[in-house]
């Protein structure tokens, strides 16, 4: 009865308050004890159905059975010698077959790290070697990492930059359009040739930098126009465009990359989450001759491509193949997106449904005016739904935004259930509001 108690959520919370620190944010105060597919069950027994994926994690669902044979498989071999001392087999078929998937026609090359971070880091580091120049412009509302560089391009303060200033310099940030907030692609090119004017040269700019679809930005999605603009501009320039695809890829918007979706190729792109299914790997793929711009020992890290990470990833992308789960990711979108347009139609603090494939989101606002951001209706939706045995996520500049990131590999009727869910959850909220 003692260990039992000492299994608890509320017993476990303050554990976790004693021990570590409050930097370390919590979206809901469970714990979990198993999981599976879109599942999870906490240590008091309770289920929830998973809208969150481990933040864009786990589009193969939770526990996915082809994903944990391949890393038992590799347990079984060896499990570490840092790739830069001894290589392996996994770390090379899974850049090669990341190269195939790039968009772009030229020769591709890829890094594999550890972190998204880590990831968006080095594409600055590739991009600053091959251009000779220094200067990055990122966008307002983007979220690029947590490291101080990437916190610099992060377009967002609280809570991710808080405290941690200064930043590293020659940072700067153009206007993400928004058609629902009055920004267009006019003024977010304008934004980016303003810069040019106000602060840095376009010739010491060494890249542009976007998510294809903003992740804590809100599920803001990047118009095709703007990146072929963008595109456009950084030729004229000499300037290389990368896509942060760290929330959008490995097949989550029901492209392979979003920016597919744009008919663009971008120089660089960095991608990590789901790309193994769990396991932590991130990568940077792009042109070989920039991939080629530092010298050897200029990239790596210790775990940086780990072995089972690797052979994760690998088995990642043959579920994908073998299960259509691009198909499926456009599928799931549609049917969310139809949900939450039906649902905006009797609330009209629904401001807004959006995304690209299966990242969708809604954006709420008050009294019907996408200017009055309703950050407190976003964060009591997020505790019914949770009472209620749903899992959600909120973002978004002003904390009005509601995210959904459900595995690619639930059921339709586990959608459906968690999509009631939603529904229920507000229904009951602005009854007694």
């Amino acid at each position: 009865m003692q260990r039992e108690s000492h299994l608890k959520n509320a017993a476990l919370m303050a554990r976790r308050a004693a021990a570590i620190p409050r930097g370390v944010g919590q979206s809901h105060h469970i714990f979990i004890d198993k999981a599976e597919n879109a599942e999870v069950w906490d240590v008091e027994g309770r289920r929830y159905i998973d809208f969150a994926g481990g933040i864009a994690v786990l589009n193969t669902g939770h526990r996915n059975i082809a994903v944990i044979e391949a890393v038992k498989a590799q347990l079984d071999r060896y499990t570490h010698t840092c790739f830069q001392v001894l290589a392996y087999e996994p770390y090379v078929e899974l850049a090669e077959r990341i190269n195939a998937k790039a968009p772009g026609d030229f020769a591709k090359k890829t890094l594999f790290l550890t972190t998204g971070a880590e990831a968006v880091e080095n594409a600055i580091k590739i991009a600053r070697a091959h251009t000779g120049r220094s200067g990055v412009i990122a966008f307002t509302g983007g979220y690029h990492g947590r490291t101080l560089l990437t916190l610099g391009m992060t377009g967002k303060v609280a809570p991710y930059k808080l405290g941690f200033g200064p930043f590293p310099a020659e940072v700067f940030h153009a206007r993400f359009p928004s058609a629902l907030h009055g920004v267009s692609v006019d003024e977010a090119i304008a934004s980016v040739e303003q810069i040019f004017k106000n602060d840095i040269e376009a010739s010491r700019v060494a890249a542009i930098i976007l998510e294809p679809v903003q992740g804590e930005g809100g599920f803001n999605v990047a118009p095709p126009e703007l990146m072929q603009r963008l595109r456009a501009l950084c030729d004229q320039h000499g300037i290389l465009l990368i896509c942060d695809e760290v929330q959008t890829g490995a097949g989550r918007t029901g492209t392979w990359f979003a920016c597919e979706q744009s008919g663009i190729a971008p120089d660089l792109i960095t991608m990590a989450k789901s790309m193994a299914g769990g396991f932590p790997i991130s990568a940077v793929v792009g042109r070989a001759e920039v991939m080629d711009a530092p010298g050897a020992g200029g990239l790596g890290g210790t775990y940086a491509g780990s072995p089972l990470a690797c052979a994760a990833a690998l088995a990642v992308l043959d579920e994908f193949e073998k299960h259509d789960l691009l198909q499926r990711s456009r599928d799931v979108g549609q049917r969310i997106t139809n949900s939450l347009q039906h649902l905006s139609k009797r609330h009209n603090c629904i401001a807004e449904v959006r995304g690209l494939g299966a990242m969708v989101a809604m954006e709420l606002c008050q009294n019907g005016d996408p200017h009055q951001p309703d950050a407190e209706l976003t964060k009591a939706l997020a505790e019914e739904a949770t009472k209620r045995g749903l899992i959600i996520l909120t973002c978004g500049t002003y904390g009005n935004v509601v995210r959904i990131l459900v595995p690619l590999t639930a059921s339709d009727a586990l959608i459906d259930e968690g999509l009631e869910v939603i529904a229920a959850s507000l229904d009951a909220l602005k009854a007694t509001a």
